[in-house]
C-alpha cells in the first residue's frame, strides 16, 4: 500500500465508519498521546525501565501504525499530500545533509 493509498483508506474509514473526523486540535493530542505510548514500549523494551503488568500486550508494530494512523488523518484533514510532503522532505535531508553524517567523527566509533 502506497502512502497515497494508505491516506485514501484512512479518508474511507472515517467516512464509513467514524462519522466524521475529530477537529484538529482533538487530533493533534491524539497524536501525542500515541507517540508517547510507543515511547513508553521503547523505554521498557530498550531502556533502563522494567514492563507494569498494563504495559505487558502493548505491541510496537501496532503503536506505530496508530501514529501513522493519526499522522495521515491530520494530514487529510489540512489537504496536505504525505507522498508529496516526503518526497520533499528526503530531498531537503539529501541536499543539507548528504556529507554532514558521513563526515561525523561521532558516528564512526
Amino acid at each position: 500500500m502506497t502512502i497515497k493509498e494508505a491516506q485514501t483508506a484512512v479518508d474511507e474509514w472515517i467516512k464509513t465508519y467514524g462519522v466524521r473526523y475529530f477537529n484538529e486540535l482533538t487530533n493533534m493530542v491524539l497524536l501525542t498521546e500515541e507517540v508517547g505510548e510507543l515511547a513508553r514500549i521503547i523505554a521498557r523494551t530498550y531502556g533502563e525501565q522494567s514492563f507494569k503488568e498494563s504495559d505487558k500486550n502493548h505491541n510496537l508494530a501496532d503503536e506505530m501504525a496508530d501514529i501513522l494512523w493519526v499522522l495521515m488523518c491530520l494530514a487529510n484533514q489540512t489537504g496536505v499530500d504525505l507522498t508529496e510532503a516526503f518526497a520533499k522532505n528526503m530531498e531537503k535531508k539529501t541536499s543539507r545533509d548528504k556529507e554532514r553524517h558521513i563526515n561525523n567523527e561521532k558516528l564512526k566509533q
